[in-house]
Order: C-alpha cells, then sequence, then structure tokens
C-alpha cells in the first residue's frame, strides 16, 4: 500500500530522497521555507480538495516536522 505522506513512491524514484535533494540544495532557512510553503499550500485548499481532507492535514502535520528537524539539525527522514 503507497503511503502518500510519509514515502510517496513518486518521490523515491531516483538514488537520493526528493525531501533530501531539496534540503541539500537550499540549506536549513530555505528548507524551512519551503516546508512553510507547503504547509501553506496544504491548508489552502484542505477544504476544497478533497471529501476527506485527512491526507492533506498530515501532509501539513509532516512539513512541519521536517521544519522542526530541520531547526533541531537533523535531515529530513521518512
Amino acid at each position: 500500500m503507497t503511503d502518500n505522506v510519509n514515502s510517496p513512491d513518486h518521490y523515491a524514484s531516483n538514488t537520493i530522497e526528493c525531501i533530501n535533494y531539496i534540503y541539500d540544495t537550499l540549506g536549513v532557512d530555505g528548507f524551512v521555507d519551503y516546508c512553510r510553503g507547503n504547509i501553506m499550500k496544504y491548508n489552502h485548499r484542505v477544504l476544497d480538495k478533497n471529501k476527506c481532507p485527512v491526507e492533506d492535514f498530515k501532509k501539513m502535520q509532516k512539513y512541519a516536522e521536517f521544519a522542526i528537524n530541520a531547526l533541531e539539525g537533523k535531515k529530513p527522514s521518512n
């Protein structure tokens, strides 16, 4: 079963996870901004996109976790 929140198949098809590539490219500050932007995006459309918005709320939670970990000096992990 695919987990679209924690480990989407389409983000792990290369030698490096997409989230790690973004972290390595943007650095901590840029990565935190990226996470904040994704939280804003999911929050903006959460009630319009699906009849069951639980997945988007979980995605917001995951991006908040990524940002917190980055600020604590930890690289992303799924």
